[in-house]
């Protein structure tokens, strides 16, 4: 029987690597999402079954691995070394002719790839198995990042046919479209947003939660082999040609070329063509020459390789007059600086907004009003200034005070301890409750689509909105007496809001904007508590207790509910007819362990962990992660954890196998 679990746990693995390069590396899948989940629960279940046949490159350790110590120093076999930069197409040539010159009467060819602006690693394979992902560093020693770095679908964890010894290397990277979604999060969570995708990469990639980088929307492209102890490999294109077929994900746009004049070629031709076609930036190309032996005899400086260079894209900077330095409000209150300039093209957009992040920042900077500022719009994400021309400052320019008041309702402006940014502590602030509103209608919340900024500005300074409680008891008549509102209109207004009453309770959870409450915390929040009134009603000690949750979300959500407003808000939206609670499935059985909570540990004699959930679940129970007051049963199996004692202290009853079973049985 052990050697059939065996041999099935391993056609399991081989067959969901197998999707999985074909979905995230081949982007030709064979099977639906539904079918693959299926694969991966299947293999799930059985490795809950036998643990003892757990190993670390199984497709279900991708998070759940983790390194003995999180950014522990590594030492690269061979150097990440950085690479010497061309400009124009002269120096682009002058870098061929010291290539001749070096290696004369030689035929000389080139591989040229697309620079991914992104956050360079390097992988390391034994045996086929990923024992190491290190970042680039100083080019001699890194930081290991393997846990982060398994969580990326493409990254393969095991590799069949590999040489004893590889190391691949790559750039992580996140795809620009994807930013405003992790920006969303981070806003959210009352964290300061990424300045561009390359910042949004590097910061998710040195995550010290495994979870919260799998979250984030990383993907990686391979562009060489470091270390290799397989067959001598003859050219860079041949070792690309290998990294492909081990599985490895590269660069669709890579070229080989026979001359410089195709290599010159090729980075015109994307020079024109990358911000129009590529979903992740890139910042130039990458020339190499194409024979290993001929690097070798080229050989590096110091810092860089001779055999290699970066042409660089025009620049995505600018410089213009600062003409203004206003103050945003969010609707946590928050106090935003932006620079208003005068109006600059950058990458190819009229720029005449940039933001200045918070007063630190303004300070770090030295920015004043009549300035000139050095702009960046990399990626063609949200405009920031990074310097100032101090030399081209006028005489009679003064420091930026930070604000005593809101400048919207003139509330007062205070720093909290433990922040970088300014509040407005003014709860009726109507700026705070527009972005509110915003936050309340956006995507990742209700979905009202209908209801943007300037149609959100228009009901609060009309006075229809005061509470994005609001929303729902807005009647035609005023609608139409706004500019711009006809019938149509606001009937379209009335059906998006009714709508959005079908959303999941945790997207509404999340829309009410509490403090370091994204859509994955309402989303724990609700698996564990099922209701809003429930998370509403949990202590800190309780709300502590579920997996996932830190005692600043727990304080957070605590602090939010504690206010009347915020419960009569509460009140009136389950009064309009918004679904507070989960839905629970018909179940036509009986339900005995109806409104129990059980918490499971340790291994059962013969109930894998999903049997024994789903056995739970269909009686009418639900098991949570953690122990609390409101825990009815814990079911203890062989080598029990934390969680028994945990259960001791709180005097909770313990149930083994057969005493769960017979609760199951009325």
């Amino acid at each position: 029987m052990s050697d059939n679990i065996l041999t099935e746990i391993e056609r399991l693995r081989q067959e969901i690597r197998r999707h999985d390069r074909l979905y995230y590396v081949n982007k030709a899948p064979e099977i639906s999402d539904a079918e693959f989940d299926k694969l991966m629960r299947r293999l799930e279940a059985m490795e809950e079954e036998r643990p003892d046949l757990i190993t670390p490159d199984s497709p279900t350790k991708r998070i759940d691995w983790n390194p003995a110590n999180h950014l522990a120093t590594v030492k690269h076999i061979r150097p990440l070394m950085s690479l010497d930069n061309s400009f124009n197409e002269e120096e682009l040539r002058a870098f061929d002719a010291r290539v001749r010159k070096q290696i004369p009467n030689q035929e000389i060819e080139y591989v040229c790839e697309l620079k991914i602006d992104g956050f360079a690693v390097s992988l390391t394979y034994k045996n086929g198995l990923l024992t190491l992902g290190a970042t680039r560093g100083d080019g001699q020693t890194g930081e290991d990042i393997t846990a982060n770095l398994r969580t990326i679908r493409s990254v393969p964890l095991r590799i069949d046919d590999a040489p004893d010894f590889m190391e691949a290397r790559g750039e992580v990277y996140i795809p620009i479209e994807k930013l405003d979604e992790v920006n969303a999060q981070r806003e959210a969570n009352d964290e300061a947003p990424f300045a561009n995708p390359r910042n949004a990469a590097a910061g998710s990639a040195r995550l010290q939660s495994a979870k919260i980088a799998a979250s984030r929307p990383l993907n990686i492209f391979i562009y060489s082999v470091g270390e290799w102890s397989g067959p001598r490999l003859q050219t860079h294109a041949e070792a690309l040609d290998e990294l492909k077929r081990l599985g490895f994900r590269l660069n669709p746009h890579t070229r080989w070329t026979r001359s410089i004049d195709e290599a010159v070629e090729y980075c015109h031709e994307w020079k024109k063509r990358y911000r129009e076609e590529l979903s992740y930036e890139t910042d130039g190309v990458v020339v190499k020459v194409n024979s290993i032996a001929q690097q070798e005899e080229l050989g590096e400086t110091a810092k860089a390789p001779r055999w290699a260079i970066s042409y660089k894209f025009p620049s995505e900077k600018a410089v213009t007059k600062v003409q203004e330095i206003q103050i945003q409000v969010g609707r946590t209150g928050v106090l935003t600086p932006r620079a208003v300039l005068e109006p600059v093209e950058v990458s190819g957009v009229m720029v005449s907004h940039a933001t200045l992040h918070n007063m630190d920042e303004v300070e770090r900077l030295g920015i004043r009003v009549g300035d000139t500022a050095r702009i960046e719009r990399a990626g063609g994400v949200i405009p920031r200034v990074i310097g100032v021309l101090i030399n081209l400052r006028p005489a009679d320019s003064k420091p930026f005070e930070p604000p005593t008041s809101c400048p919207v309702c003139g509330g007062a402006a205070v720093r909290l301890p433990g922040e970088a940014a300014l509040r407005c502590v003014n709860p009726s602030c109507e700026a705070q409750l527009k972005r509110s509103v915003e936050h309340f209608a956006g995507r990742p919340a209700m979905n009202i689509d209908t209801l943007g900024p300037k149609r959100i500005a228009q009901l609060v300074d009309a006075g229809l909105v005061k509470d994005v409680a609001d929303l729902y008891i807005l009647e035609p008549k005023p609608l139409t007496k706004l500019e711009r509102m006809g019938n149509g209109t606001a009937g379209n207004l009335l059906h998006a809001v009714q709508k959005s009453k079908e959303q999941d309770p945790s997207r509404l959870l999340h829309g009410l904007g509490i403090p370091f409450v994204g859509l994955t915390i309402a989303e724990l929040l609700l698996e564990e508590f099922a209701s809003l009134q429930a998370v509403a009603a949990a202590s800190m000690e309780t709300l502590e207790g579920v997996h996932g949750i830190g005692e600043k979300v727990a304080a957070s959500v605590v602090q939010y509910f504690a206010l009347p407003a915020n419960r009569e808000r509460i009140d009136r939206l389950k009064e309009y007819g918004l679904t507070l609670e989960r839905e629970k499935e018909e179940n036509g059985g009986p339900q005995p362990l109806e409104g129990m909570a059980f918490v499971m540990t340790g291994e059962l004699p013969s109930l894998t962990r999903s049997e024994a959930k789903t056995r739970i679940e269909e009686a009418g129970g639900r098991v949570t992660s953690s122990v609390s007051k409101k825990t009815a049963y814990v079911v203890v199996g062989a080598n029990p954890g934390s969680k028994l004692a945990r259960a001791e202290a709180l005097d909770i009853p313990i149930l083994d196998e057969a005493k769960l079973l017979k609760l199951l049985d009325g």
